[in-house]
């Protein structure tokens, strides 16, 4: 028997839980496609295949662990209802199933989840409590009020049935490109590349399976190592801000998952406008995680051939606005010019001017005069405004400087 073998003989799950799983969950959840991006591969100099597991009913791969769970349960179970705790996906995808078949729902949400995932989670007939902070003290509360009103509570991510589920992701991916040799997985509480790994691993033991984590929730990268995180922040992948990952979960990642990675927040705000502007697919920061990797770490990916699970696609419009109109400032399409001017007639003209012939569209114009530390008669303006890519840009402050002005570009960091 192999190691691998006998490492997998231990663990919580195995294949068969999966295939039984996806016998239970049946039609009831989408089979979503996995389709190759031309682009992404010529981007990043790998086969690139996305898994568009946003595409589900309730826009994530959650619906699969949970309504896993809930076919579990018996009629006398299914009568009490069922509570969880979840920042979004798993509420939705929860309480969603759990209207289907008539199994009353509470969802116990932290008090920063996202507005649309409470809505949605509401929409779906769920009862919903917003406690704490954090996922944590949120799945802390819903374990007591499992307690006081006798309901069945359904873990997130550290429950076999539940892992079991997730892992029906890779059965589609591997029958339809398996060609795949490397699965790139996000993590929060690590249910999502249990399941997967526990799966893809069986079908083909040679496959490499890496974990994305947010730097500033590096909890299951650091728990492997040994070492504690100090989780905290906000960040772009809400959905997989877990602080302690499951004991269940930490099992079969230690014994099947060949590596985890970090990436930092710019590169997830990258790669969800790069799927936004490329495969015209709308994905919330932890659906981003697999491509940040891609983009942050590309040595460690290059000629190889990827699948990337594009797990949720529930994220704030407000917020999916700010990601790509920071891209845009990035990418220097869009840009916000301090001019230090004379303050005598026509300065403002001669400088407008000189955008109208390089072509650049002015948004917004501000002028200052009071607050700030030139002399009185000095005059600042910061001018927005849009050009076509970064040398555009380029070539107006040049020119604007050829003018004697004083240009400086207010870059985001």
């Amino acid at each position: 028997m192999t190691a691998l073998a006998e490492a997998v003989t231990s663990l919580p799950i195995c294949y068969e839980d999966v295939v039984a799983a996806r016998a239970a969950i049946g039609s009831n959840v989408i089979r979503t496609p996995c389709l190759r991006s031309q682009t992404l591969s010529e981007l990043t100099n790998a086969d690139v295949w996305l898994k568009f597991e946003n595409l589900q009913f309730t826009a994530a791969y959650k619906e699969r662990g949970a309504l896993n769970k809930l076919m579990s349960l018996n009629a006398e179970q299914r009568a009490r209802g069922v509570i969880a705790a979840s920042a979004g996906n798993h509420a939705q995808g929860l309480s969603y199933h759990a209207k289907r078949l008539g199994i009353p729902a509470t969802i116990v949400m932290p008090r920063f989840a996202p507005v649309v995932k409470v809505k949605q989670t509401e929409g779906h007939g769920a009862i919903v409590i917003l406690h704490g902070e954090s996922f944590d003290e949120a799945s802390a509360y819903a374990h007591t009020v499992a307690a006081q009103r006798n309901l069945v509570y359904v873990p997130p991510f550290d429950d076999a049935l539940v892992m079991a589920g997730q892992g029906t992701v890779a059965l589609e991916m591997l029958e339809d490109a398996p060609e795949i040799d490397t699965l790139v997985v996000p993590i929060g509480g690590g249910g999502l590349i249990s399941g997967m790994a526990t799966a893809a691993k069986h079908i083909n033991p040679a496959i490499e399976v890496i974990g994305v984590q947010a730097e500033l929730y590096a909890s299951m990268y650091a728990k492997l190592r040994g070492q504690s995180a100090a989780c905290d922040g906000d960040t772009l992948a809400e959905g997989i801000a877990v602080k302690e990952p499951g004991k269940l979960t930490f099992e079969v990642v230690k014994a099947l998952v060949d590596d985890v990675v970090l990436v930092g927040e710019r590169d997830l705000e990258k790669a969800l406008a790069m799927l936004l502007n490329i495969e015209k697919t709308v994905v919330e920061g932890a659906g981003a995680a697999g491509l940040a990797a891609m983009l942050a770490h590309p040595h460690r990916f290059r000629g190889r051939k990827v699948g990337l699970v594009l797990c949720g696609g529930n994220i704030d419009t407000r917020l999916l606005a700010n990601v790509l109109l920071r891209d845009l400032a990035r990418s220097g399409r869009l840009a916000r010019l301090r001019i230090r001017l004379k303050d005598r007639p026509g300065q403002l003209f001669e400088v407008a001017r000189i955008f109208d012939q390089q072509q650049v569209n002015i948004l917004e114009v501000y002028h200052q005069r009071v607050f700030t530390n030139l002399p009185a008669k000095g005059l600042i303006t910061d001018i927005e405004c849009e050009t076509r890519d970064r040398d555009h840009l380029d070539r107006l402050v040049e020119a604007l400087r050829g003018a004697g002005y004083e240009v400086r570009n207010m870059e985001l960091d």
